[in-house]
């Protein structure tokens, strides 16, 4: 199943640990077990564009529709046996510790439940 890692600043957020992954060594790791499909960083949320349709109106906002302190700065698709699985391969994420990393099942359109 694919998940998708939204990886997210955190004000709360700690410093890295002796024995944490850099951000490459994670990278490395899942590539080699196959997991990690594709991700990339995300430009800062001042190049946001918030796209919305109201009727016969487009409405665009710059920057993102909602005021937050953290922001989303990336993000990762992996494909996991389960969801235990997927949530060993977000953990072991320098922004697990640093940030956050919210998981979610990418749900494809079509499929039941």
């Amino acid at each position: 199943m694919e998940y998708l890692l939204l990886i997210c600043t955190d004000p709360e957020g700690e410093e890295p640990r002796p024995g944490d992954l850099t951000i490459e060594a994670w990278g490395a790791d899942v590539d080699a077990r196959g997991v990690w499909r594709h991700g990339n960083r995300l430009r800062p949320v001042e190049a946001a564009t918030t796209v919305r349709r109201r009727g016969d109106d487009l409405l665009l906002t710059d920057g993102p529709f909602a005021e937050t302190r953290e922001t989303i700065g990336g993000y990762d698709v992996i494909e996991c046996a389960d969801l235990d699985e997927a949530i060993a391969v977000a953990a072991a994420h320098p922004m697990a510790r640093a940030g956050r990393v919210e998981v979610r099942p990418v749900w494809p359109l079509g499929a039941e439940d």
